[in-house]
């Protein structure tokens, strides 16, 4: 959805509210990088990290979501603002990209993702929001209580915005007060994995497959369960073996 079209000679410029909060979740990130670490050290990481966001993002959505239609029409996959990005593609690539820009600057990966993980719910809750302007990863259809969204003229439960409250305003306290309280190197970042593998997989419930996979057992179990379970256990195996480690 375009936030306002203008032509300028031959160009037209129709930025979308999707493309909108990543950019304002980037913005919020760079500070928030910035206001931790030294402005070289700050680059590196905010580089990796939009780095790490968008590819593995993208590229989760096209292998995980959605590849035959992008065999089909190899062209799309880059063309992100269209929608299609996924989360845990996402995460994937960022501990990649985090990992890498901790060897270069000579830093513990576990220290600066503790540094760093905390942030990452503030740009989820931007994104969720763009999703529930866009229409996009709605749940129970026929839902006409407050803040239902209408996409093409059916009413539906706002999930996105329960993934906004979930994964930002009590994933982002049980950070806050896990940092504060540091028993381990990693143990914010472990916490976020679990955390976020917990809420995502409640929200789940309220939310629609998408059409092109549908339900993995049932009526209930989709792609996004498989993948926050897989998250929940890794975190939870990484969280014992840096414990006794420390």
């Amino acid at each position: 959805m375009t936030i306002f079209s203008i032509e300028i000679w031959w160009i037209t410029l129709a930025p979308t509210w999707y493309g909108a909060m990543y950019a304002v979740s980037f913005l919020v990130g760079l500070y928030l990088i910035g206001k931790q670490f030294r402005e070289e050290e700050a680059d590196i990481l905010f580089f990796a990290t939009v780095l790490g966001v968008i590819l593995g993002g993208r590229l989760g959505y096209v292998l995980f979501y959605n590849l035959g239609y992008f065999i089909q029409n190899p062209l799309e996959i880059f063309m992100p603002w269209k929608g299609g990005m996924s989360f845990h593609g996402g995460a994937i690539w960022v501990i990649l990209a985090w990992y890498i820009a901790a060897n270069k600057l000579k830093k513990s990966f576990l220290k600066i993702s503790d540094k760093l993980v905390w942030i990452v719910p503030i740009g989820l809750f931007f994104g969720r929001i763009g999703n529930y302007i866009n229409g996009e990863l709605m749940g129970m259809p026929g839902y006409t209580w407050i803040l239902a969204r209408n996409v093409g003229g059916v009413n539906y439960f706002p999930t996105p915005l329960l993934e906004a409250f979930l994964e930002w305003a009590i994933l982002l306290l049980l950070l806050f007060w896990r940092k504060k309280h540091i028993d381990y190197d990693g143990q914010v970042w472990v916490w976020f994995l679990w955390g976020y593998g917990i809420m995502r997989f409640f929200a789940e419930f309220f939310r629609l497959p998408d059409v092109q996979i549908g339900y993995l057992l049932g009526w209930w179990m989709t792609l996004g369960h498989v993948f926050s379970l897989i998250m929940i256990i890794f975190a939870t195996v990484a969280g014992y073996i840096l414990k006794r480690k420390a």
